[in-house]
């Protein structure tokens, strides 16, 4: 069964197995989650529900978001997203969802927006190889030739040059879910996953099964 829940990532650390052996593992606060929105196949044309994240204060909110908290007499929460599932029964407006969604054991994808690394020449950003290095070459980390001269008298789309690095939407896929703490509400999800300290990220059902 699908199911999802918003996280902020606290953290990484390592515990031990019953056999001593070192995990890896980052810490994750999952939830508590607001039920803020329910989607169906009638009205939407599929089924999702839409959870809400983190307090914010109403003045840090535009009109439509208010309006949105408002019609069903909900607490504002700071982020939002939406989770598709393949059933919503039981599934109410105003529903808290909290770390127990998910079990010890659980394969999830994490999906966030990974770290910014700047502006990187291309050996950074695509791992191409350097130039020579002696003899006055002049060519030590360039991109290389732009491609023809007189026709098409243009360089290619897709060529691999310098640019922005990181700040992308990342999923990490099958990750394992080591430890469920309700005490802290927090998971335990063994490696590492998208994102800063402190990055919100998006907690679900993994799609398919490791190899």
């Amino acid at each position: 069964m699908k199911k999802g829940i918003i996280g902020r990532k606290l953290g990484m650390t390592q515990i031990f197995d019953e056999n001593g052996t070192v995990i890896p593992v980052t810490v994750v606060e999952a939830g508590p989650c607001l039920v803020a929105q329910v989607k169906t196949s009638e009205t939407d044309g599929y089924q999702a529900i839409q959870l809400g994240f983190g307090e914010v204060k109403d003045k840090h909110i535009n009109k439509p978001e208010k309006g949105h908290f408002a019609k069903n007499n909900l607490t504002a929460k700071k982020h939002l997203r939406e989770f598709r599932l393949d059933s919503i029964d039981g599934i109410n407006v105003g529903d808290e969802i909290k770390a127990d969604v998910f079990e010890t054991g659980e394969k999830v994808d994490v999906q966030g927006t990974s770290k910014g690394k700047g502006f990187q020449g291309v050996i950074k950003r695509h791992g191409q190889s350097r130039g020579p290095m002696g003899h006055g070459s002049m060519y030590h980390r360039r991109p290389g030739s732009m491609g023809p001269c007189a026709t098409p008298g243009r360089v290619f789309k897709g060529k691999k040059l310098p640019g922005h690095m990181g700040r992308v939407t990342v999923t990490v896929q099958n990750l394992d879910i080591v430890k469920v703490d309700m005490d802290k509400n927090v998971l335990l999800i063994k490696g590492s996953v998208p994102g800063v300290k402190g990055a919100i990220l998006k907690i679900k059902s993994a799609v398919r099964a490791s190899k």
